[in-house]
This record gives structure tokens, sequence and C-alpha cells, in this order.
């Protein structure tokens, strides 16, 4: 993701229509190991072999070992997003308001580096001082050739 436009310094709840188009990250990479894979399939009761049973994937699984789920990658995108910046200074608060698409484009082995990058898409203020925040935020596996996942996010920020 380049960024080709020049963008005010600030990025605030009055001015974030002038942010359009930003770039957030990429992030810190993220190591996304079996004990990360097992922990999700724990809480989620997706216990499918090809995450969690690393032998049977090593020699059954078209990825040579384990990898992770696809909802695991996306649940770190809103951790993602809040430490990247994209709520906008002047918001009391922001919280998740929905999806517009997700596409799991390529598999999170055990063990990857994923980075998440964020671009600001557009911008609805509403009703009660409240901002629907648009982004298109990508995963991808550090070195990988195809992000591992796209996904247009919905957020809600208070100011």
């Amino acid at each position: 993701m380049t960024q080709t436009k020049n963008f005010p310094d600030a990025y605030t709840v009055e001015n974030i229509e002038d942010h359009v188009g930003r770039v957030f990250g990429p992030s810190d990479p993220v190591t996304v190991d079996q004990e990360r894979i097992q922990g999700f399939a724990d809480v989620t009761g997706d216990q499918q072999w090809i995450h969690v049973d690393a032998e049977r994937a090593k020699t059954h699984s078209p990825f040579g070992g384990p990898i992770a789920h696809g909802y695991l990658t996306l649940s770190m995108l809103a951790a993602a997003q809040m430490d990247l910046g994209i709520v906008p200074e002047g918001s009391k608060g922001v919280m998740n308001y929905g999806l517009d698409k997700v596409r799991f484009l390529s598999p999170v082995p055990s063990g990857a580096d994923v980075e998440i990058s964020a671009v600001l898409t557009g911008v609805e203020r509403k009703d009660g001082n409240r901002i629907m925040i648009h982004s298109t935020v990508t995963a991808q596996v550090v070195g990988a050739e195809k992000p591992a996942l796209i996904a247009e996010t919905l957020a809600m920020a208070f100011s």
C-alpha cells in the first residue's frame, strides 16, 4: 500500500474527511504460533485437524503443516487498527460496527509473522456526534506474495 497524497499532520474528528485514502501501517509483525491457534480453537470449538493436529497437517494438508483459522486472522484486525491509530484524536470511544466484505486469500501457516495495514476509505457523520469509519484492512504474512486476508471494516467512533 503506497500513500500518494499529502495529508494534514493531525488526524482528528474535525478533519477526518481530509484523510480518506490515508494508509495506516503496516503494524509490527505478530507471530501466529501454534499456541495462539490452539487457544483460538479452544475458545471457538473449531478443532478441525488442519489447524490443531500438527502431525496430521504435515502429512495430509495441502499446506504442509497446520494453518491458522481464517477467523483467527480476522479477529486480529480490530486490535491492529487501534494500534495503527485509525481512531482519530478527539474520539471518546469506538466500537466495531461490522464488515462489508471479507476475503480469505491465502493461508497463514503456524509460526508465520503477520503484518496488518489499513486504508481509510470513507467517513460518514451520524447523529449524536458519531462517525462511521470505513476501512480496507489487509493482513499479510511477512514475505508472502498474496495477502492472507482483505476486509472492508466499519467502526463507529464517538466524539
